[in-house]
Protein backbone atom coordinates (compact mmCIF):
# COMPACT_ATOMS: atom_id res chain seq x y z
CA UNK A 1 0.00 0.00 0.00
CA UNK A 2 1.22 3.07 -0.90
CA UNK A 3 2.07 6.08 1.66
CA UNK A 4 0.58 9.54 1.41
CA UNK A 5 1.80 12.61 0.51
CA UNK A 6 -1.09 15.95 0.45
CA UNK A 7 0.55 18.83 -1.07
CA UNK A 8 -1.73 22.28 -1.39
CA UNK A 9 -1.09 23.96 -4.52
CA UNK A 10 0.73 21.07 -6.24
CA UNK A 11 0.56 21.72 -9.94
CA UNK A 12 3.33 24.84 -10.69
CA UNK A 13 6.48 25.29 -9.28
CA UNK A 14 7.89 23.94 -6.03
CA UNK A 15 4.68 22.18 -5.74
CA UNK A 16 4.65 20.45 -9.08
CA UNK A 17 8.63 19.40 -8.34
CA UNK A 18 7.82 18.21 -4.75
CA UNK A 19 4.91 15.84 -6.21
CA UNK A 20 7.13 14.58 -9.10
CA UNK A 21 10.03 13.42 -6.78
CA UNK A 22 7.22 11.41 -4.25
CA UNK A 23 5.63 10.35 -7.36
CA UNK A 24 9.17 8.15 -8.51
CA UNK A 25 9.13 6.69 -4.28
CA UNK A 26 5.77 5.32 -5.00
CA UNK A 27 3.36 8.13 -2.78
CA UNK A 28 -0.28 8.38 -3.83
CA UNK A 29 -0.43 12.72 -4.32
CA UNK A 30 -3.60 14.33 -3.11
CA UNK A 31 -3.35 18.33 -4.10
CA UNK A 32 -5.23 21.36 -5.72
CA UNK A 33 -5.01 24.20 -7.63
CA UNK A 34 -7.15 26.73 -8.61
CA UNK A 35 -6.80 26.06 -12.96
CA UNK A 36 -7.77 22.68 -13.67
CA UNK A 37 -6.21 22.63 -16.67
CA UNK A 38 -3.13 22.60 -14.49
CA UNK A 39 -4.17 19.80 -12.75
CA UNK A 40 -4.78 17.63 -15.83
CA UNK A 41 -1.75 18.38 -17.04
CA UNK A 42 0.06 17.13 -13.59
CA UNK A 43 -2.15 14.28 -13.90
CA UNK A 44 -0.75 12.84 -17.03
CA UNK A 45 3.19 13.92 -16.60
CA UNK A 46 2.74 11.88 -13.02
CA UNK A 47 0.86 8.91 -15.03
CA UNK A 48 3.56 8.27 -17.44
CA UNK A 49 6.11 8.98 -14.67
CA UNK A 50 4.79 6.22 -12.12
CA UNK A 51 1.73 4.37 -13.26
CA UNK A 52 1.52 2.70 -9.86
CA UNK A 53 0.33 5.71 -7.94
CA UNK A 54 -2.67 7.70 -8.20
CA UNK A 55 -3.29 11.47 -7.83
CA UNK A 56 -6.10 13.15 -6.61
CA UNK A 57 -6.91 16.27 -7.26
CA UNK A 58 -9.72 19.30 -6.22
CA UNK A 59 -10.03 22.54 -8.26
CA UNK A 60 -10.39 25.16 -5.04
CA UNK A 61 -9.04 28.66 -4.07
CA UNK A 62 -7.44 28.48 -1.03
CA UNK A 63 -7.16 32.29 -0.45
CA UNK A 64 -10.73 32.15 1.20
CA UNK A 65 -12.07 29.56 3.95
CA UNK A 66 -14.60 28.17 1.72
CA UNK A 67 -12.11 27.28 -0.44
CA UNK A 68 -9.75 25.60 2.48
CA UNK A 69 -12.62 23.97 3.59
CA UNK A 70 -13.94 22.33 0.50
CA UNK A 71 -10.09 20.91 0.60
CA UNK A 72 -9.96 19.60 3.80
CA UNK A 73 -13.08 17.46 3.70
CA UNK A 74 -11.97 16.57 0.32
CA UNK A 75 -9.04 15.32 1.45
CA UNK A 76 -10.92 13.54 5.11
CA UNK A 77 -13.51 12.00 2.72
CA UNK A 78 -11.11 10.22 1.07
CA UNK A 79 -7.91 9.13 3.20
CA UNK A 80 -7.58 7.80 6.57
CA UNK A 81 -3.92 8.43 7.43
CA UNK A 82 -1.54 11.26 6.07
CA UNK A 83 2.01 10.71 5.79
CA UNK A 84 3.32 13.89 4.83
CA UNK A 85 1.82 17.48 4.56
CA UNK A 86 3.11 19.85 2.42
CA UNK A 87 1.72 23.31 2.89
CA UNK A 88 2.95 24.70 -0.11
CA UNK A 89 0.40 27.44 -1.38
CA UNK A 90 1.76 31.40 -1.65
CA UNK A 91 2.03 34.38 -3.67
CA UNK A 92 4.50 37.77 -3.22
CA UNK A 93 3.28 41.17 -4.15
CA UNK A 94 6.15 43.18 -4.13
CA UNK A 95 6.11 46.53 -2.31
CA UNK A 96 6.91 49.09 0.75
CA UNK A 97 5.00 48.87 3.49
CA UNK A 98 4.62 52.61 3.89
CA UNK A 99 3.84 52.79 -0.12
CA UNK A 100 2.20 49.57 -1.02
CA UNK A 101 -1.92 48.97 -1.12
CA UNK A 102 -3.45 49.09 1.57
CA UNK A 103 -5.05 45.54 0.52
CA UNK A 104 -1.28 43.77 0.40
CA UNK A 105 -1.29 42.60 3.95
CA UNK A 106 -4.89 40.70 3.91
CA UNK A 107 -3.90 39.12 0.61
CA UNK A 108 -0.83 37.94 1.37
CA UNK A 109 -1.93 36.65 4.94
CA UNK A 110 -4.83 34.95 3.55
CA UNK A 111 -2.92 32.81 1.13
CA UNK A 112 0.42 32.76 3.64
CA UNK A 113 -0.77 32.08 6.39
CA UNK A 114 -4.12 31.32 7.12
CA UNK A 115 -4.75 29.08 4.20
CA UNK A 116 -1.92 27.13 5.82
CA UNK A 117 -3.29 27.18 9.38
CA UNK A 118 -6.62 26.10 8.05
CA UNK A 119 -5.09 23.16 6.37
CA UNK A 120 -2.86 22.05 8.60
CA UNK A 121 -5.83 22.33 11.69
CA UNK A 122 -8.37 20.07 9.32
CA UNK A 123 -6.27 17.60 8.52
CA UNK A 124 -3.66 16.66 11.87
CA UNK A 125 -5.80 14.90 12.58
CA UNK A 126 -5.13 12.11 9.80
CA UNK A 127 -1.79 12.28 11.82
CA UNK A 128 -1.70 12.42 15.34
CA UNK A 129 -4.33 9.98 16.04
CA UNK A 130 -1.67 7.37 14.61
CA UNK A 131 1.35 9.05 16.10
CA UNK A 132 2.96 9.50 13.04
CA UNK A 133 3.59 12.08 10.37
CA UNK A 134 5.60 14.82 9.10
CA UNK A 135 4.40 18.36 8.09
CA UNK A 136 6.64 20.75 5.49
CA UNK A 137 5.81 24.36 5.77
CA UNK A 138 6.97 26.22 2.92
CA UNK A 139 8.20 29.68 4.17
CA UNK A 140 10.86 31.52 2.61
CA UNK A 141 14.30 33.45 3.58
CA UNK A 142 12.18 36.40 3.91
CA UNK A 143 10.33 34.47 7.04
CA UNK A 144 14.08 35.48 8.74
CA UNK A 145 15.32 38.15 6.23
CA UNK A 146 13.28 41.18 5.89
CA UNK A 147 14.40 42.99 2.06
CA UNK A 148 13.47 45.94 0.65
CA UNK A 149 10.37 45.89 -1.36
CA UNK A 150 9.14 42.79 0.14
CA UNK A 151 6.66 44.78 2.72
CA UNK A 152 3.83 42.62 3.55
CA UNK A 153 5.72 39.41 2.19
CA UNK A 154 7.92 39.59 4.56
CA UNK A 155 5.39 40.12 7.71
CA UNK A 156 3.39 36.82 6.01
CA UNK A 157 6.26 34.59 5.72
CA UNK A 158 7.32 35.79 9.75
CA UNK A 159 4.20 34.70 10.53
CA UNK A 160 4.43 31.48 8.76
CA UNK A 161 7.83 30.56 10.42
CA UNK A 162 6.34 31.34 13.76
CA UNK A 163 3.24 29.26 13.05
CA UNK A 164 6.02 26.51 12.46
CA UNK A 165 7.81 26.30 15.38
CA UNK A 166 4.36 26.32 17.37
CA UNK A 167 3.85 23.63 15.38
CA UNK A 168 6.68 21.89 16.43
CA UNK A 169 6.51 22.27 20.01
CA UNK A 170 2.59 21.33 20.34
CA UNK A 171 3.20 18.41 17.61
CA UNK A 172 6.31 16.52 19.24
CA UNK A 173 4.47 14.58 21.33
CA UNK A 174 2.21 13.00 19.37
CA UNK A 175 5.50 12.19 17.12
CA UNK A 176 4.59 14.31 14.44
CA UNK A 177 7.52 15.71 13.02
CA UNK A 178 7.49 19.41 12.05
CA UNK A 179 9.77 21.01 9.47
CA UNK A 180 10.11 25.13 7.92
CA UNK A 181 11.53 25.31 4.62
CA UNK A 182 12.93 28.41 3.73
CA UNK A 183 14.42 28.65 0.18
CA UNK A 184 15.61 32.20 -1.38
CA UNK A 185 14.91 33.07 -4.90
CA UNK A 186 13.90 29.77 -6.44
CA UNK A 187 13.71 29.85 -10.72
CA UNK A 188 9.64 29.35 -11.03
CA UNK A 189 7.26 30.53 -13.34
CA UNK A 190 6.93 33.81 -11.36
CA UNK A 191 10.56 35.16 -12.58
CA UNK A 192 9.64 34.27 -15.86
CA UNK A 193 11.45 37.33 -18.49
CA UNK A 194 13.94 38.22 -15.77
CA UNK A 195 17.32 38.84 -17.42
CA UNK A 196 19.26 37.15 -14.50
CA UNK A 197 20.81 33.95 -15.77
CA UNK A 198 19.69 30.42 -14.13
CA UNK A 199 22.58 30.01 -12.25
CA UNK A 200 21.30 32.99 -10.24
CA UNK A 201 18.53 31.08 -8.25
CA UNK A 202 17.87 28.07 -6.80
CA UNK A 203 15.84 25.06 -9.02
CA UNK A 204 12.81 23.62 -7.63
CA UNK A 205 14.46 20.43 -7.49
CA UNK A 206 16.99 21.44 -4.45
CA UNK A 207 13.94 22.01 -2.99
CA UNK A 208 12.04 18.93 -3.42
CA UNK A 209 15.21 17.09 -3.18
CA UNK A 210 16.17 18.25 0.57
CA UNK A 211 12.49 17.41 1.52
CA UNK A 212 12.23 13.95 0.97
CA UNK A 213 16.02 13.78 2.56
CA UNK A 214 14.52 15.26 5.67
CA UNK A 215 11.79 13.09 5.33
CA UNK A 216 13.83 10.00 5.71
CA UNK A 217 15.58 10.83 8.61
CA UNK A 218 15.72 8.15 11.89
CA UNK A 219 12.17 8.29 13.96
CA UNK A 220 13.88 9.96 16.68
CA UNK A 221 15.52 12.69 14.49
CA UNK A 222 13.72 15.92 13.21
CA UNK A 223 15.37 18.51 10.77
CA UNK A 224 13.60 21.74 11.98
CA UNK A 225 14.20 23.95 9.17
CA UNK A 226 16.11 23.78 5.98
CA UNK A 227 17.39 26.90 4.71
CA UNK A 228 18.68 27.11 1.02
CA UNK A 229 19.96 30.44 -0.74
CA UNK A 230 21.22 30.76 -4.32
CA UNK A 231 25.15 30.42 -4.31
CA UNK A 232 26.01 34.33 -5.13
CA UNK A 233 23.69 35.06 -2.52
CA UNK A 234 20.16 36.46 -2.22
CA UNK A 235 18.25 38.09 -5.74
Amino acid sequence: MNKTIVITGGSKGIGKSIALKFAQENFDIYTCSRNQDDLLKLKNELNSLNPNITLYTLKCDLSKKVGCNDFINFINDNVKKIDILVNNVGTFIPGKLIEEDDSALEKMIDINLYSNYWITKGLINLMTKYREGHIFNICSIASKVAYANGGSYCISKFALYGMSQCLREELKDFDVKVTAVLPGAVRTGSWDGTTLPDERFIIPEDVSNSIFSAYNTSKGATIEEIIIRPQLGDI
